[in-house]
């Protein structure tokens, strides 16, 4: 199975797609107003929570004193709460000044915190509950909004998710039970480009998170964070606003969503409301901080890309210190579009899978479309077009392919499931790339070796070896040597996330290859006898077992 889970069915696919509401359509006439009397739709106000019926099956709560979420009600069932907790932004703002107005058919309520504002919206007829969040800065910690459900309403159907042990193995947040398995609410599988919603369904109720399209968001397509799990005391869905863990990019900061919670009788949220789908004219006239129109976006579309290999997808991104956004090019030709982007100047980034072949910079003005000629990725750019004496794993910015490395997003790689993380390989052997271990550790496999044999003209000439990796643990990086007599100087580590990743579900870091120039007089002149190139991790930093410094990788190769 891939690093980008491709054999794993992507949970928006397992459902048939529920039919979207299309009551209270009609689009916003003037400010927004006192609400009419006597309607089904409309909120009322019980003196602690402002109550929105949304004329549907759906009645939510929010409290009148500090913008949480404090009631979900479908169909005359609670779904909020467990442990005593709301839903709110990161573990609660606490004390807030919160307002509701309604105008025809929409509910609009608004919190602001010192300078967060956060929004909750109701359109009449839905039975979803539309929310925006502005993070203007560091001084409140707002970085994800938690949907908390009543325990025993929903089935766990992500075990590995399923926090509930008394077994801390790592920190306060990764568990083990008695047969060796581990749990953890970051083992999500999923990649962010992954999904458009997240949930639980008991084939007569459905209750989802839709995510935003994280334009103030970080990481990228490729990041992966913990995005809901369950417990003894329920479960809890997330949308990420931002996240710090095994973090790539700094924090971005401006209003994000709509992101939505929304009820089914069974089947998956409507694909209206997906990123890239949903459409909200009937907000514009709001007044939510921070709120731009699709007028005031532009799109950037290419013709095509050549030079790429069609064993593999590929992704385009785009990239500022104020948004981010991403489309996938069509597999035929390379064609993609991407919509909905804030005018700027931005980096636009070729993927093959998750490695970056080719960047450029382009301009997106509001109402125009940036028109992109046929992008030509250069061969040179792309490391798997390098011919090589022998390589282990294809260049695809993942561990993919390499043992343990799909379990690695699900588990730690203590849990019983794994395999044994030695891994000495034999070149010829055509278990090169299963044999060898998708993360290497100091103090845990530190030490592996490749076997390989030489021509006598490959004997009698240096080559340059490369070992791509996709992030590192402490500063972890490889040192080789080549028939115990040649040792590589200790390279310096790369830029990388300081925080917590081989063991909480991600590899994704920033891609670096690192070359060494091995000479001639490293090789054995017999050619019957195999070379032995020795992998070891080094690193000052890190403490031990897993925990120590590491690196994950993405490929190995010896260059003709």
């Amino acid at each position: 199975m891939s690093g980008s889970d491709s054999h794993r069915p992507i949970r928006r696919r397992t459902f048939v797609l529920a039919t979207a509401a299309t009551a209270g359509s009609a689009a916003l006439a003037g400010p927004l107003a006192a609400p009419a009397a006597a309607a089904a739709f409309g909120y009322t106000d019980d003196g602690s929570n402002y109550v929105v019926d949304t004329g549907a099956n759906l009645v939510f709560k929010v409290s009148k004193s500090t913008g949480d979420l404090t009631s979900l009600a479908y169909r005359g069932t609670e779904y909020q709460g467990y442990g005593g907790m709301n839903s709110h932004i990161e573990s609660g703002l606490g004390s807030s000044t919160v307002t509701i107005a309604q105008s025809g058919s929409t509910i609009l309520i608004s919190v602001t915190h010192g300078t967060l504002k956060h929004y909750y919206a109701a359109r009449s007829g839905e039975n979803n509950v539309y929310l925006w969040t502005n993070k203007a800065d560091t001084s409140v910690s707002a970085t994800r909004y938690i949907v908390r459900v009543k325990a025993g309403l929903f089935l766990n159907d992500e075990p590995d998710s399923y926090t509930y042990t008394t077994s801390t193995i790592e920190a306060s947040d990764v568990f083990a039970k008695s047969d060796g398995q581990t749990r953890s609410k970051h083992y999500s599988r999923l990649r962010v480009i992954d999904y458009d919603y997240l949930g639980w369904s008991t084939g007569s109720v459905g209750l989802w998170i839709v995510r935003s399209n994280h334009e103030k968001a970080s990481g990228g397509p490729f990041y992966r964070s913990l995005l809901r799990h369950q417990s003894a005391d329920g479960g809890g869905l997330y949308e990420i606003l931002y996240y710090g863990q095994n973090q790539t990019e700094e924090q971005r900061f401006g209003l994000q969503g709509p992101y939505v919670i929304a009820f089914t009788d069974g089947g998956a949220p409507s694909s209206s409301l997906f990123p890239g789908n949903l459409t909200t004219s009937w907000a514009d006239s709001l007044g939510i901080s921070g709120y731009v129109a699709a007028g005031g976006r532009g799109r950037v579309a290419g013709v095509g890309i050549t030079g790429r290999n069609s064993a593999y997808p590929y992704t385009v991104g785009l990239a500022n210190a104020s948004a981010q956004y991403w489309g996938s090019a069509r597999s035929s030709d390379g064609y993609f579009s991407i919509p909905g982007v804030l005018p700027g100047t931005y980096t636009l980034t070729v993927h093959k899978s998750e490695l970056a072949v080719y960047s450029t910079q382009v301009t997106v003005s509001a109402g125009g479309t940036t028109t992109l000629n046929s992008i030509a990725i250069p061969s040179s750019n792309d490391p798997g077009n390098a011919t090589a004496i022998w390589r282990i794993n294809d260049w695809t910015g993942t561990p993919s392919g390499f043992k343990n490395a799909d379990l690695m997003t699900y588990a730690h790689p203590s849990d019983v499931r794994a395999a044994a993380w030695t891994g000495n390989v034999v070149i010829g052997s055509g278990s090169e790339t299963a044999g060898f271990p998708c993360y290497i550790w100091k103090d845990v496999n530190s030490g592996l070796l490749v076997y390989f044999k030489l021509t006598a003209a490959q004997a009698a000439a240096a080559h340059t070896l490369r070992i791509g990796v996709t992030t590192a643990y402490a500063n972890g990086r490889p040192q080789v040597v080549v028939n115990d007599t040649w040792t590589s100087a200790i390279p310096s580590p790369p830029t990388q996330p300081s925080t917590r990743s081989l063991t909480n579900g991600s590899y994704r870091g920033n891609n670096h290859t690192f070359t060494y120039s091995v000479p001639a007089s490293a090789w054995l002149t017999d050619t019957s006898q195999y070379n032995v190139l020795k992998i070891n991790v080094v690193s000052g930093s890190g403490t031990t077992s897993y925990l120590s410094a590491g690196t994950s990788i993405d490929a190995i190769d010896l260059l003709a």
